[in-house]
């Protein structure tokens, strides 16, 4: 998803010495802060930074109730230039878009302007939660499937992303 996420951020053209002669190509206009929701986004961080290899990146640690279904943030470290950059927020799944808007409301405290939200599955729920509390964050999902169960899974979705990314017990979602 990196390339799709990136092919429309800003560019500045600038001179390049080839081996044959000298041509302009693009640099990006502002550097790249990449935010893994923790912990399932750092499945999602190699990817990203195999292909932007210069950005920084910055941690927002969410853990969901369970009973409230609400985020609780446990963890968030930024780098300085945060309100300078382009963000781009990374959790594989956006469900009922509670720790979407809350890790981007964090960023946002921090000047924060212009953030990109990517996840591999959305649940509708979750577009119009982050669409409606940030519509100037773009969404980038691959995938949109039907809606949320009673515990605010995605259905049918592909259970707990982090459970599923670091082969722990599927039984044990506090630690999602």
């Amino acid at each position: 998803m990196a390339p799709y996420v990136t092919e429309n951020l800003l560019t500045l053209p600038v001179e390049v010495e080839t081996p044959m002669e000298i041509t302009t190509g693009r640099k990006l206009d502002r550097d790249i802060v990449l935010v893994p929701i923790l912990r399932a986004g750092l499945g999602m961080l190699d990817g990203f930074l195999n292909l932007l290899p210069e950005a920084s990146v910055a941690h927002v640690g969410l853990a969901r109730n369970e009973d409230t279904l609400e985020p609780e943030c446990y963890y968030h470290k930024s780098p300085e230039h945060i309100a300078q950059a382009d963000i781009i927020v990374l959790d594989p799944m956006l469900a009922t878009g509670g720790s979407a808007c809350t890790a981007i409301d964090a960023l946002k405290q921090q000047g924060a302007t212009h953030i990109h939200f990517v996840c591999m599955v959305a649940a509708p729920e979750g577009v119009n939660a982050v669409n409606s509390a940030h519509p100037d964050v773009a969404l980038h999902y691959p995938a949109l499937d039907n809606c949320l169960n009673e515990q605010g899974y995605i259905l049918p979705g592909l259970g707990d992303a982090g459970d599923r990314i670091f082969g722990t017990s599927q039984n044990n979602h506090s630690s999602s």
